[in-house]
């Protein structure tokens, strides 16, 4: 880690929530993601995220699956790779293990 450089707390799926990858960008602030459990989802990156965090096709995500329409989602965190390392020794990452 560089020097001076603070590490950001963990963030661990709660109740409702999904760990992703990126595996594809729409345009219009939206991306198509991989969840752990095998689903597909078309993702919204929400106006609070839009200009602070970029996201790129690869990348692990924590996303919050809608109840009231199916296949679709909000993007809420971008993991980075100490995260993705975390994730993957507690076992949180199920079916995307071999496509990271």
């Amino acid at each position: 880690m560089k020097k001076g450089v603070e590490k950001r707390e963990f963030r661990e799926p709660v109740e409702g929530e999904v760990v992703g990858v990126v595996v594809k960008l729409l345009g219009d602030n939206r991306a198509e993601v991989k969840t752990a459990d095998g689903r597909l989802l078309r993702c919204r990156i929400p106006g609070k995220l839009r200009k602070r965090l970029w996201f790129r096709e690869g990348d692990v995500v924590l996303v919050f699956p809608w109840e009231f329409q199916q296949g679709r989602g909000d993007l809420l965190w971008r993991y980075t790779r100490d995260e993705v390392e975390e994730l993957r020794r507690r076992g949180l990452l199920g079916e995307l293990e071999e496509e990271i």
